[in-house]
């Protein structure tokens, strides 16, 4: 059960009353990573999904996992899955990438990492999946 408080603050100035709820600070993440096994679920089954800013699409023997219409994985007709991370270097997209299986990018010194090595975020294959 999560528990949430509500402040009222009164802004003088403009005699107006805000109400804030603060959440705790990990129900956004909660809510990221919910969507992020919701999606590689739908991925890692070959079935369409569409949620918040993830997709998954199935087209010619292709499954692709999409973050904000960017395609960062796919898996082709051999069950072979490869990963990018579409031009976009963020929290959000490594955490996505991270939710799929054999997949572990991290950032350090502003270089990200993909199973242990420098990458750029090219296409790189990962393995089969299926």
């Amino acid at each position: 059960m999560k528990i949430y408080k509500i402040i009222v603050k009164n802004i003088w100035w403009s005699g107006i009353f805000f109400v804030s709820l603060l959440c705790n600070k990990n129900d956004k993440i909660d809510m990221s990573r919910k969507i992020t096994q919701e999606s590689v679920s739908a991925f890692l089954a070959g079935r369409k999904f569409n949620k918040g800013n993830m997709s998954v699409e199935v087209e010619s023997g292709y499954t692709k996992l999409k973050l904000h219409g960017n395609t960062i994985a796919t898996i082709d007709a051999l069950g072979v899955m490869s990963v990018s991370n579409a031009g976009w270097a963020s929290n959000t997209t490594k955490e996505r990438l991270n939710g799929l299986p054999n997949v572990s990018v991290n950032q350090k010194n502003w270089s990200w990492y993909l199973n242990g090595n420098v990458w750029d975020g090219t296409w790189k294959r990962i393995g089969f999946v299926k």
